[in-house]
């Protein structure tokens, strides 16, 4: 795959009314930072089917994405994505996988009916990921589709452990900044001629004092994450516009 886009999915209602606080962007955004990657969308969404469908087909549509999807395939009636990714990525059906059964009977014995052995109901092709909590089953899809509980404590590990396998040699990610004194629109004429493999970041804030502007800027190149950013400090110092460094990070 060429460089991998990675999506965070955050299916639950009890998060978007504030009965519970999200707690897996922070958490994916800081794994990804120290693989030197980082987040290409996050979506919290209802637990709606048609939305999750919708919200799958999107994400599944974008050219090397790998998806970090959290919440909702338990056995309740609001629990909605397992029968969501098999209509979305697969023919609609979901059937017994046999390990995921063997799984809950074995944690659950008797106790595994009527209601928990429903989550070995998964999409055709779907391969297990280890829940390190309590053993019941999450799942993949394609090798890229990550499908995990909601609960931090459960899905967390399988996060790292899932980006150890995807990137097991942490990619160095150069970064410059700036804080300078006057408006981004001093600076617009640079940020044009900002090469492709250059990620920049503009960030005015109007001060008591006047204007400001952080310059931000990123690159796997170290020689030409540099030489961008010495674009910035040479226009502002032709202008005569006080900056100072900040620490990269």
């Amino acid at each position: 795959m060429s460089k991998p886009r990675f999506f965070v999915l955050i299916i639950g209602t009890e998060i978007l009314n504030r009965r519970r606080v999200d707690a897996h962007f922070d958490f994916v955004t800081q794994a990804l930072l120290e693989k030197g990657h980082k987040l290409t969308a996050s979506f919290i969404i209802e637990d709606d089917p048609d939305l999750i469908i919708q919200t799958l087909q999107f994400i599944t549509s974008q050219p090397n994405a790998i998806l970090f999807s959290f919440g909702g395939i338990g056995s309740t009636p609001d629990d909605h994505t397992r029968q969501c990714a098999a209509s979305a990525l697969r023919d609609g059906d979901l059937e017994v996988h046999d390990g995921a059964k063997q799984l809950i009977e074995e944690k659950l014995g008797n106790n595994a009916y009527p209601h928990p052995i429903k989550m070995a109901e998964l999409p055709k092709g779907a391969n297990l990921l280890y829940n390190p909590v309590n053993q019941m089953p999450a799942f993949s899809l394609d090798e890229r589709y990550f499908f995990m509980p909601g609960f931090p404590e459960m899905s967390h590990p399988m996060v790292e452990k899932i980006l150890s396998d995807l990137v097991p040699v942490a990619k160095k990610h150069y970064r410059h900044t700036l804080t300078a004194l006057c408006k981004e629109n001093a600076l617009i004429e640079v940020m044009e001629e900002m090469p492709k493999e250059v990620e920049f970041s503009s960030l005015p804030k109007l001060y008591s004092d006047g204007w400001r502007v952080t310059i931000s800027v990123a690159s796997y190149d170290e020689k030409l994450c540099l030489e961008a950013f010495q674009m910035y400090i040479k226009t502002l110092e032709a202008q005569n516009i006080n900056y100072s460094l900040l620490d990269e990070v």
